[in-house]
């Protein structure tokens, strides 16, 4: 079904009952060429591009619960591209760039919204970190304004700008930064795989992979034993217990990462706006309500809920820098479960099974990265090469610390990151 603005009016004046399902909802088949072990963006859009770049349509996503009932549903929708290090700054400036062709390869709206972003500074050393890190996304073709403190304060009049501890010197500014609606991108990529022939297989969880001389061969699912050639495990902070299956120890912790919402309000804040000595980011969502986060729960969890402690961490950071905030009253907040590297930097890349390939390690950057994550890995599982823009995104890089990709600088511990 195509979407218009008459195909809406037609549907309002008969009823709203035109409308469609989005997608099948078919039976497993006994075999599959390749099958996607996740049903959420990333695995979706690995489905999606695998069927359009590389003519695979022979594809089954099992997903344990509904289409987009994990991390895909459970972030702060920040889209960016401010990215320092050399393997992430082109990896990032390719995922922004699908994400602004995304709604008319899609036929979609995922309510993408370039409103801009702001990353404050709070200190000369900071200040000169961010025109290092705007130089270099100037210089990967993307867009960086360091902003003055005055003219910082005609875009946010709102914040905090004398705090006796953290007064705010300026900020990087981002245009083409921005949000997206996080349910509508895998509605979307779930329907474009549909339609091009992808079984989506929900309520079907994965309980073992099946290997054989070294060859994955299949997965065994509570819908019955599934055979495939090639297996993609995609699976986000699951993706430890996944890889368990088939005898792999992963370099990943598992950590959940809150974030909150509160009542609507009328539009007053336009932008993304992080905070730079606070671990804090905020937005206004098209409802009215404002969408924040900031650390991990620091420590190892596999509940999506986090403890009130942080919680307290999070709204302290929020009053620091818009005491304005402190009006507004929080309705709910939800956590997500964060597939954390050592390095802070994601892994796509085969595993010593031959036909089993990995995609995870996201940490804080797993929205932003649907897009090109799905076409790097559909890449690489339709042709056993790397793609160009996911190259140092290597899993043995681990073991030999050769090609580290510490975007921070915050050392070896997956909670720092």
């Amino acid at each position: 079904m195509g979407y218009s603005g008459f195909q809406i009016i037609k549907e309002a004046v008969f009823g709203q009952k035109g409308w469609k399902p989005l997608w099948r909802d078919p039976a497993p088949k006994p075999r599959y060429d390749a099958i996607i072990i996740g049903g959420g963006g990333h695995g979706l859009a690995t489905a999606y591009y695998l069927a359009r770049e590389h003519g695979m349509t022979n594809i089954a996503v099992l997903e344990k619960g509904h289409i987009g009932s994990g991390n895909i549903g459970r972030n702060t929708t920040i889209v960016r591209a401010n990215y320092f290090l050399p393997g992430n700054q082109e990896f990032y400036s390719h995922s922004l760039k699908l994400w602004e062709g995304m709604e008319r390869d899609l036929n979609y709206n995922v309510m993408h919204s370039q409103r801009g972003l702001i990353n404050l500074f709070h200190s000369d050393g900071q200040r000169d970190a961010f025109v290092r890190r705007g130089n270099a996304m100037i210089n990967q073709g993307d867009d960086a304004i360091l902003l003055d403190r005055d003219n910082l304060r005609s875009h946010l009049p709102y914040l905090d700008f004398d705090n006796a501890r953290f007064p705010i010197y300026g900020g990087l500014y981002h245009p083409r930064g921005g949000t997206a609606r996080h349910d509508a991108v895998a509605w979307g990529y779930a329907r474009a795989a549909d339609q091009r022939g992808v079984d989506l297989i929900q309520n079907c969880e994965v309980t073992g992979i099946d290997i054989e001389n070294g060859v994955v061969t299949g997965v065994q699912t509570t819908r019955g034993a599934i055979k495939a050639r090639k297996v993609g495990i995609v699976t986000a902070g699951r993706s430890g217990q996944v890889a368990a299956m088939a005898g792999m120890r992963l370099p990943i912790e598992s950590h959940v990462l809150q974030a909150f919402v509160t009542e609507g309000l009328k539009p007053v804040i336009d932008h993304v706006v992080s905070f730079g000595m606070g671990h804090f980011y905020i937005s206004q969502s098209d409802k009215g309500g404002l969408v924040f986060g900031g650390d991990l729960d620091f420590y190892a969890s596999y509940a999506a809920r986090g403890n009130l402690p942080m919680a307290e961490h999070v709204m302290e950071a929020a009053m620091t820098l818009m005491p304005m905030i402190g009006k507004a009253r929080v309705l709910r907040s939800w956590g997500g479960i964060m597939d954390m590297t050592p390095d802070g930097s994601p892994i796509i890349d085969t595993t010593p099974t031959k036909g089993l390939f990995i995609d995870c390690g996201w940490c804080y950057g797993g929205f932003k990265a649907v897009p090109a994550s799905g076409f790097a890995f559909a890449h690489l599982m339709a042709t056993g090469q790397p793609h160009a823009t996911a190259a140092k995104f290597r899993l043995d890089r681990f073991r030999s610390g050769v090609g580290l990709m510490d975007e921070e600088g915050t050392g070896s511990q997956h909670n720092l990151h």
